[in-house]
């Protein structure tokens, strides 16, 4: 919701857009920002640097959903939440209570670093008048790849690629040149947003530009739910991966020629000889 009046001014909730706020004092000293990461489960998986940040902030700003992650963290505090493609207002929101004078979190899931809110509140701040004067911490979270990673064994131990599929924020094709190059370079690839209810014929896609480069036996590891209630893991082939079902909760490891699977365990050597 964007409104001309201060970012601390009183507002009322407009439920249209599924915004939640509640007002704020107003103060002419800077404040601070910290950019946190959940971790793929919400509060299971956070680091206690992100409790800390959590428990030391004035105002958290956040995705609706994952602030109802934190509710119980967030009880005694100013929020301010919105929906889905709200990243944008979310975020220059967080920069103006900032601005303002308050100790503000943002959150994001998995690592704000790795797909989150990092990024764009770093481009909001170098683009807004005193935005360099707040202070800023960017804290990890556990992302999904490492998350999937570690229910499925040790497929990351070597040299990997992280690649969404989603072609919100950038065209197709080069998400697909990048997933041959990663497969050129014999990379593990770490696969975030393979399939939604209206993209559903890139991740064949992806599996015929694949099997281009590496062989059909190739490991493919799959979670789903990483770290949540109702998690899935599939051991599955190259060949065969996309037979099993996969949405946007859904990680999908693909080996590199090195990787096997021995029992329950998908297995990238380091090169250590044995």
């Amino acid at each position: 919701m964007r409104t001309n009046s201060s970012p601390c001014s009183p507002q009322q909730p407009d439920h249209s857009e599924q915004e939640k706020v509640r007002t704020c004092n107003s103060s002419t000293s800077r404040g601070s920002l910290a950019i946190i990461g959940l971790g793929p489960a919400g509060q299971e998986e956070m680091t206690v640097k992100a409790r800390q940040a959590i428990d030391n902030a004035e105002i958290i700003v956040g995705y609706h959903r994952y602030l109802e992650l934190i509710a119980d963290l967030t009880e005694e505090k100013e929020t301010y939440s919105s929906g889905m493609r709200k990243e944008i207002e979310r975020c220059q929101k967080a920069v103006d209570f900032a601005l303002s004078g308050k100790k503000v979190a943002i959150v994001s899931s998995g690592d704000p670093g790795v797909y989150g809110m990092a990024g764009l509140v770093l481009e909001i701040l170098t683009g807004t008048k005193g935005g360099r004067e707040i202070e800023v911490e960017v804290i990890a979270g556990v992302t999904s790849a490492t998350a999937s990673a570690a229910q499925l064994g040790a497929p990351l131990m070597h040299d990997f690629a992280v690649i969404s599929l989603s072609d919100l924020l950038t065209p197709w094709e080069l998400i697909l040149r990048r997933v041959e190059n990663a497969a050129l370079g014999d990379f593990v690839i770490a696969l975030y947003n393979p399939k939604s209810t209206k993209r559903v014929h890139q991740i064949k896609a992806v599996q015929q530009s694949l099997l281009q480069y590496k062989k059909v036996e190739t490991p493919v590891g799959i979670i789903r739910n990483a770290g949540r209630q109702g998690q899935e893991k599939v051991l599955t082939t190259l060949a065969d991966f996309t037979d099993h079902p996969i949405d946007m909760f859904t990680t999908i490891i693909i080996g590199n020629s090195q990787t096997y699977i021995d029992g329950n365990w998908m297995i990238t050597p380091r090169g250590y000889p044995l």
